[in-house]
């Protein structure tokens, strides 16, 4: 029970069960809905992937991005944070010293 609301806590365990159960359809987008049962649907660690990921594109420094996933070290942040290659190339194009000239 929680103590603020009195309502019981929902553990990571059924959290994870509701959150797949509910996202099989949307991981699956050419599946029928009558093959529901024999989907997987996405986990609540794959948010954290994308999260983090989003996270890392939108151009997060490192110290929050560790802060936040909880990761003591960068090498273990690196398996979560893995910006796209359209992600770096915007990045990249966003710092060359020639484009900020031509605007």
């Amino acid at each position: 029970m929680c103590r603020e609301t009195g309502r019981a806590r929902l553990s990571y365990r059924r959290a994870e069960e509701i959150f797949e159960e509910n996202t099989r359809l949307l991981a699956n987008p050419l599946a029928s809905p009558d093959d529901i049962d024999d989907l997987d649907g996405w986990t609540l660690h794959r948010l954290r992937h994308s999260a983090l990921t989003h996270d890392a594109e939108d151009g997060t420094s490192t110290p929050i991005l560790l802060a936040r996933s909880r990761h003591a070290s960068v090498r273990s942040l690196e398996r979560y944070a893995r910006p796209g290659v359209d992600s770096v190339a915007r990045h990249v194009a966003e710092r060359d010293p020639a484009a900020r000239r031509r605007t």
